[in-house]
C-alpha cells in the first residue's frame, strides 16, 4: 500500500520528530549540539518556518512549528539533514546517514493542541526535578519559555503569549504547565498522532482541510460499511 504523503500544512502548527538510527546518537556533545541548533535556526529562517518549541533528546529531534508555506516543513528537514550530517560525519569521522528514515509529524489545532505539543516536547525526556534550572539546563525550548535565557531559535505562537500579560506571568503559567505535565491519555493522542501522521483538529476542520491538502486527515473506520437499511 503506498504510504502517504506527509502533512504539510500552511499557517498550521505541526508536532514533528526525527529519529536517528539504532545505536546511533542524535549528538555526541555540546558542540554537536550547538551546530545542530544553528542549522535549525538558519534552515527555519530560510524556508519559512517559526519553531514555537524544540528538544535535543539522545535519539531524536522533536519541534513545534509553523510553517508560511505547505513545503517549509520539508525544505526545513531537508536543510538541515544536509548541513548537520554531513557536519557530524566529518567531526566523528563516519560516514552514512544518521536519521531512520524520514520525519514523522501531525498537525495540529492550534487553540485546543499547541501547548500541549510544546509540552510534550520540552518534558520529553524525564527531569529529577520541576526546577526552572534544570529544565534551562536541557538543550531545549524550556529554558527561553522559563525567562532563562532568550533563544534566537524560537517564536512564540500567540497561544502562549495568552498565558499571561507579562513576561513574569507567562514565565510562572509555563512552569506549572510544564510541572504538572500532560497527562497519559493526552500525551498518548499526540505521540500517536505524530507518528501516524493523522491531524488533531475538529471534524469541521479537518474537511476542510482534507481537499486542500490532497490526502485524508484521518484513519478510516475498521471493517465492512454499513449497509443501508431499506
Amino acid at each position: 500500500m503506498a504510504r502517504l504523503p506527509r502533512l504539510g500544512v500552511a499557517g498550521w502548527p505541526h508536532l514533528l520528530v526525527q529519529q536517528v538510527h539504532d545505536g546511533q546518537l542524535l549528538a555526541r556533545d555540546d558542540t554537536d549540539r550547538q551546530a545542530l541548533t544553528e542549522a535549525l535556526r538558519d534552515a527555519a529562517r530560510a524556508h519559512g518556518v517559526a519553531v514555537h518549541a524544540y528538544h535535543l533528546g539522545e535519539s531524536a529531534l522533536m519541534l513545534v512549528a509553523t510553517p508560511e508555506a505547505s513545503e517549509g516543513l520539508s525544505l526545513l528537514m531537508q536543510a538541515v539533514g544536509r548541513r548537520y550530517v554531513a557536519g557530524f560525519n566529518r567531526r566523528h569521522g563516519r560516514q552514512g546517514g544518521l536519521w531512520a528514515g524520514r520525519y514523522r509529524g501531525t498537525v495540529l489545532d492550534a487553540a485546543r493542541y499547541v501547548l500541549d505539543a510544546m509540552v510534550l516536547v520540552e518534558t520529553r525526556e524525564s527531569v529529577p526535578h520541576a526546577g526552572a534550572a534544570l529544565y534551562g539546563a536541557a538543550w531545549s525550548s524550556a529554558g527561553h519559555h522559563l525567562g532563562l535565557r532568550t533563544d534566537p531559535l524560537v517564536l512564540d505562537p500567540a497561544a502562549f503569549w495568552a498565558l499571561g500579560n507579562t513576561p513574569f506571568e507567562r514565565q510562572a503559567a509555563w512552569r506549572q504547565r510544564l510541572g504538572e505535565g500532560l497527562s497519559e491519555a493526552r500525551s498518548t493522542e499526540l505521540s500517536q498522532a505524530m507518528h501516524k501522521g493523522w491531524a488533531l483538529m475538529s471534524p469541521e476542520q479537518e474537511a476542510a482541510l482534507s481537499q486542500s491538502v490532497g490526502r485524508r486527515l484521518s484513519p478510516r473506520p475498521r471493517g465492512r460499511p454499513r449497509k443501508a437499511v431499506p
